[in-house]
């Protein structure tokens, strides 16, 4: 490889290592859920800033496979969750 190559690929993996440590260090709180809707269950794990987005995001996965339509998955995501578990980093 020539060093104008070597240099390049060398910029390019910076730059991902630098996207990859900026997303992950942002994610401080992971949460995961038990949603009960309509007489099933699901549970879903999400991670976020803070413990409140992430188990709102966590819910809202839950609820995706558990509810038809927006009506629904309103009524699912409003509900508390029957389980929840939240580690904090």
């Amino acid at each position: 490889m020539t060093r104008r190559t070597l240099v390049t690929l060398a910029v390019v993996l910076g730059f991902v290592a630098l996207l990859l440590y900026s997303t992950l260090s942002s994610q401080r709180a992971t949460c995961t859920v038990v949603v009960e809707f309509g007489g099933r269950q699901n549970t879903a794990t999400a991670s976020a800033a803070t413990e409140a987005e992430a188990e709102q995001q966590a819910r809202t996965t839950a609820c995706g496979t558990l509810a038809a339509g927006m009506n629904e998955t309103i009524a699912c995501g409003n509900r508390p969750p029957v389980q929840k578990t939240c580690q904090t980093r």
